[in-house]
């Protein structure tokens, strides 16, 4: 379903504009694999992410956080939808416009070994995009990876070894020096921290911030932790079962959610003050199936206030406050 966004942002202010964006995996099943349904991961996903801001994605596991970060990249390819980048649509563009455009677009990805080839040294890690888009000769790509290793907060010697003489942290330092090897402007963090203790979380989440001042750069920020998302975006939006429910900053999200299964979400974040309650949202029944999700409001089955109306029909994201979107018939 489409979503309504009103007054937008000047456009010399939107790096990313998304609307409508949808991926579906085929399901196949008999003799001859023919394909007898769909998985709705992403299901009219409509956003804007601005130059130089923070943008998390939050909500329960499967909900297709991921799926829509790397259908905004191209790493898969969305089934529908539109997906511009600085004015420019992107779904359409040839493989070889869009290996160039690559250069902007960078990842971070959650599994900071299995990210990394363990056949290659650190060096020829950080150095491969720089080679693949033909940057400079031998002696300036060095150069180029000794910089960066220092700039994450590694030493130049590091270039020689290979990921498995790292910790997690470190091999992480080392993913976010390959994303910046080609100068992007925007990069996907997919939950860049939730492979990592909680001490070495801080340093990169620190470090992150440290990096979007120094280069003006702009995140998508995927997590499922809640106070990850807190700490470093600027707006939240928060996704159930392949569909944006709610969007807003992130002070007024975490004060005020409307959506109900914002509302549950947050009251499962816990408060580091023993004489503080919080009153604890339970939702009931699981999570449904995305092969065959409900009709209308896709959070209907499980949502405390639904009505008749929900069942039947599916809620446009709309600006309920100034800045604050919520999709929901009745907030």
């Amino acid at each position: 379903m489409s979503a309504i966004l009103n007054d937008p942002p000047p456009e010399g202010d939107v790096l990313l504009s998304v609307r409508d964006l949808t991926k579906y995996f085929p399901i196949t099943g008999g003799l001859f694999s023919r394909i007898v349904g769909h998985v709705k991961a992403v299901d009219g996903v409509s956003f804007d992410l601005l130059r130089g801001e923070t943008m998390g994605l939050v909500g329960e596991s499967g909900c297709g956080k991921t799926t829509t970060g790397r259908a905004v990249l191209r790493l898969i390819e969305p089934t529908s939808g539109s997906i511009k980048f600085e004015g420019k649509e992107i779904v359409k563009l040839p493989k070889s416009e869009m290996r160039a455009l690559r250069r902007e677009m960078q990842i971070i990805f959650q599994d900071p070994f299995g990210s990394l080839n363990p056949r290659m040294s650190v060096g020829e890690i950080i150095e491969e995009p720089l080679d693949i888009h033909h940057i400079g000769n031998r002696h300036e790509r060095e150069k180029r990876v000794k910089e960066l290793l220092e700039v994450v907060g590694l030493a130049s010697y590091h270039m020689r070894r290979y990921p498995h003489e790292f910790s997690g942290g470190q091999r992480q330092r080392v993913g976010i020096a390959r994303a910046l090897a080609l100068n992007p402007k925007l990069i996907v963090a997919d939950e860049p921290v939730s492979a990592l203790d909680v001490s070495i979380q801080s340093q990169i989440l620190n470090l992150l911030e440290d990096l979007q001042k120094e280069f003006g750069l702009t995140y998508l920020f995927i997590a499922h932790g809640l106070n990850v998302i807190r700490h470093i975006s600027d707006r939240v939006g928060v996704m159930y079962l392949g569909a944006m429910v709610e969007i807003a900053d992130a002070e007024e999200i975490y004060r005020k959610p409307l959506h109900p299964y914002t509302e549950a979400l947050f009251s499962a974040i816990p408060i580091p003050n023993p004489m503080l309650k919080r009153e604890r949202i339970i939702l009931q029944g699981d999570v449904p199936s995305p092969v065959n999700p409900p009709s209308g409001c896709r959070f209907h089955t499980r949502c405390p206030i639904a009505q008749e109306q929900c069942k039947a029909d599916r809620p446009i994201i709309k600006e309920s406050f100034p800045g604050h979107w919520v999709a929901c018939h009745f907030r």
